[in-house]
Order: structure tokens, then sequence, then C-alpha cells
């Protein structure tokens, strides 16, 4: 007997009213992307937390409330990690394209398997990005959440072809009980320590090389500890460069760690998430020399491409190899669901461009479509302005600080990271530490000014990294302007400067 339903059993769901509530949102949004006045999300926090910390409804309020709570609450106290003045960290806003691109992916894209435009853009994304950035054609590629999946993938390979040397297949079945390392310097990202705690390796496999003054992994270092741990018979399973260190954006001496990758039969990772799209500066692209001998190599879209979050990529030159290291194994529903021999009628009929043999994901979000319209609109050439825009900020800042008695460069721009601190004569290091803590607080305070912070050889540092696309001189300008003022107020309300 066939049961009968009533009207009950509707989903409640609004399916047809996208139309509407884009337009609800977008004049919330357009005055949101002005960043006009002082940043309320801190300072109203209470209460907008007070009006969306609700218990969860058991009978939902509709459509019209949500979009009401969006505009009215959520998005004017939304992220201002786009402002012109906000250079923190390794993160930005998206730019249009990007955002526009997400949003047509999401509607219309929703998942990126099957025979479909936004399934083929993986590819071509894919292959735009490679030859951006001189990547071999023939590494296989694959896009990710961001780059501690990308880096996780990478490694992932790199402990498959370790141990496969040795006879043993760590992803079927198991690592052995042999002592394996990762090489990489002290300034390497966090998120390849964390990778090897996840790949069963632990963190303390990754062994800390120390750096040069430049913030550069010590060869000699790096050459000595390879030689002791071959003797004691340590298994290498990844040499790591970071082009592109998110502390100073100092770039590892990627050709000679290859030239050691090749000598102790180790791999070479390259973690570019930040810096590879450095490359496009033909200034600093002799650092990058060897990047085509690198096994791997990842960067993050969403960083100096300026897409919207969640996109980072991989690469690695061994398509097999990655395939062993992440396959998925069959299943009825999926594979046994499509015939390949058959004639395609739908685009049903086919998955089109698999990538989850690649990476972690099996469902994803299309990814390549936001890429693949970034690059369409500002083309190679785009990119190359905005990286050696970006550079020429971090150096022009040097200059300023340079050309300033109260301010100190701590570490030269590589790329465009400028590290520097306020100081006054006769003031002690412990001192200065807490006058530019004060100065990066009243900065976000009181300015529109928002970098990062950091310890460059052990002394707080004041750090804007320029990959915001909104920036311009003026706000390079504006913050060593501000550094130098509110720094020569604090050490007055601090008596320091009467004894200078």
């Amino acid at each position: 007997m066939v049961r009968k339903l009533t009207d009950s059993a509707t989903d409640r769901s609004e399916t047809s009213r996208l139309v509407e509530a884009i337009g609800r949102l977008l004049p919330a949004l357009e005055r949101f992307n002005r960043y006009d006045g002082p940043d309320p999300a801190a300072r109203d926090r209470e209460r907008w937390q007070d009006r969306l910390n609700q218990p969860l409804p058991e009978h939902g309020s509709g459509l019209d409330d949500v979009l009401s709570e969006l505009a009215e609450v959520v998005i004017p106290h939304g992220l201002r990690n786009g402002a012109p003045g906000f250079s923190g960290w390794v993160t930005t806003a998206p730019t249009t394209a990007g955002t526009a691109a997400s949003l047509a992916a999401t509607v219309a894209g929703s998942q990126r398997w099957w025979l479909q435009p936004f399934n083929y853009l993986e590819s071509v994304a894919l292959r735009w990005l490679a030859d951006l950035l001189g990547l071999p054609s023939s590494w296989q590629g694959t896009f990710t959440a961001g780059g501690s999946s990308a880096n996780l993938v990478a490694l992932g390979a790199a402990r498959q072809q370790a141990f496969e040397r040795l006879g043993h297949d760590p992803a079927r079945g198991g690592l052995p009980s042999l002592p394996a390392r990762i090489y990489a310097s002290t300034e390497v990202h966090h998120v390849v320590i964390r990778a090897a705690a996840v790949l069963g390796l632990g963190r303390e496999a990754v062994v800390g090389i120390p750096v040069d003054a430049g913030g550069r992994i010590q060869l000699d270092d790096l050459r000595r500890i390879l030689e002791e741990d071959r003797s004691a018979g340590v298994v290498p399973v990844a040499l790591v460069a970071t082009a592109g260190t998110v502390n100073t954006g100092a770039v590892d001496p990627i050709a000679p760690m290859a030239d050691l990758a090749t000598e102790f039969g180790s791999w070479l990772h390259v973690d570019g998430a930040y810096g590879l799209f450095g490359r496009l500066d033909e200034r600093v692209a002799a650092l990058y020399e060897g990047l085509e001998r690198a096994d791997s190599a990842v960067v993050d879209p969403h960083k100096w491409l300026a897409t919207p979050m969640g996109i980072g990529a991989v690469f690695v030159r061994d398509r097999s190899l990655l395939g062993r290291a992440f396959t998925l194994e069959p299943a009825a529903y999926l594979e046994g669901a499509v015939d390949s021999e058959a004639d395609i009628s739908s685009p049903f009929d086919s998955f089109g461009e698999l990538f989850h043999d690649f990476n972690l994901d099996q469902s994803a979000p299309s990814r390549g479509a936001v890429v693949w319209a970034v690059l369409r609109e500002i083309g190679a050439d785009g990119m190359r302005q905005r990286v050696r825009r970006h550079n020429d900020f971090a150096r022009r800042l040097a200059e300023l600080v340079g050309a300033d008695e109260r301010l100190e460069l701590l570490a030269a721009p590589t790329l465009s990271i400028c590290c520097f601190r306020y100081r006054a004569p006769g003031i002690d290091d412990a001192t200065l530490d807490r006058i530019n803590a004060e100065i990066s607080h009243r900065l976000r305070a009181e300015t529109p000014y928002v970098p990062s912070s950091t310890r460059v050889a052990g002394r707080f540092a004041i750090r804007p990294c320029y990959i915001n696309p909104r920036t311009t001189l003026n706000e390079v300008d504006g913050l060593a302007r501000s550094v130098r003022e509110i720094g020569d107020r604090i050490a007055n309300e601090q008596g320091v400067l009467k004894s200078a």
C-alpha cells in the first residue's frame, strides 16, 4: 500500500526567491564595501552577539527574517580585512570577479562533479595557474580548502614515496616502525608540523633547521643533519623549502635544496602558499630558480590572487604516486552508477574530470571557476603588476622607515612584507617591545591602518603584508606616519623620552 502524504511533507525552505534575496542584501553589502567610519564590529559586539545568540527555533521565522538580520546585524559588523588600510597577517577580501564567480558556482555548480562547465573549469584553472607560476604542465594539480590541506596532500605524497622505496605502502598498510623526518627551517609554517602529526610521522619528526640573517634555511646545517640522520638510518621523507615565509617573506634557496634532496634520496616540497606568486616579479624571480626540480608545490589563490577564502592548490610531479596516496576505494553507488562505454545524453552520464583520488575531498565546491574568473578578468599581466606593486609598497615603507630616526627596519623586504618598529635612543628592547605592542593596539583602535605583528630576532615587529588589491601608497605612507606619531605619544606618556 502506498502511503498518502499531506502538505506537511513539503520542505519549508525557500528555493525560488534567490534574485529577491540577493536584492535585499545588496544595499547592505554596498555600504559595507565602502568601509566608512570606524570599524563597529568590536565596539558593538555585545549588541550583535545578543541579537544572534538565540536558542534553536522550533519553528523557523522564514526567509524574510533571515534576510533582515543579515542586512541589519550581520553584514554591517562583518570583517573589514578588505579595507585599504588592512595589511595584517596574509589575508584579504575577495575582488568582484571572484565573488561573482563564487555565487555563480554556489548556485549553478554546487558540486564539482559531472559533465558541466564548473567541473571543466577545475582543469582549466589549474592549467592557467601552473602556466602563470611556471610549473611543469605534466604535474598533477588539485584544488584544496587552503594551504593547510594543500601542504598535507603534498607531504602525504612525500610519505608515500619515502616508504614505497623501502617496500612499504603506508596508505594501505600503515607506517612501519622506522624513524622518519621532514626537514624545514625554523621559519616553516606551523601547518607543516601539523601535517606531520596527521600523517602519523609525529610533530617531532619535523626538524627545525636554523636560518641565516635573511631568514633563509642554513644549507650547511641542513647538510650536516641529513648526513647524521643517514648514518642513523633515519628515513628522509621530505625537505621543505618555504617560498615566502609568513614572518618576513624570505625565500629558501630552492635549487641548492633540490641538489640535497637528490643526493639524499628525499622529496623536495615547496611551500609557496603566500609567496609563490612572488615569482611574477622579475626583480626577485631568480630566488625561485630550481622550482621546476621540486616534487611538489603549493600556492593559495585566496591570498595574493584575492579569491574568496577556501581556495588552495597543490601540484605534484608524480600523478600516479599522488593517486596511490589518496585514492578512494571504489563504491557501487559512485563508479557503479556510470557506464563509461555508454552514450552520454545527460550530464549525469559522466563524472567529468575527477579529483577525489588526489586530495582530501570527495564532495567539494567548484573552486576552479573562481580562480578562472579572476585570471580571466586581470590576466597574467594584471597579476604581475599586482605582485610588483605590492612588493614596491614594502620597499617604499622600508625607505620611509630608514629616513625616520624614530623608526627601525628589522627585516629588509624580500617580497611584500616589511618588518619594522618604533624606537628612541636610550630605550632598552624590553621597553621597546611594550611600546610597539601598544602602538599596534592603538593603530587598530584609532586609525584605518591594520598591520599585524611578529618577532624578528626576538624583537617585537610591526608587520604589514601587502596583498590587498585595494591598498594604495596613501595607506603605506599613512602607516609609517601613524607609527611615528603614536610611538612618540606613548613614549612621552611613559616618560621614556625625557631621559633620552
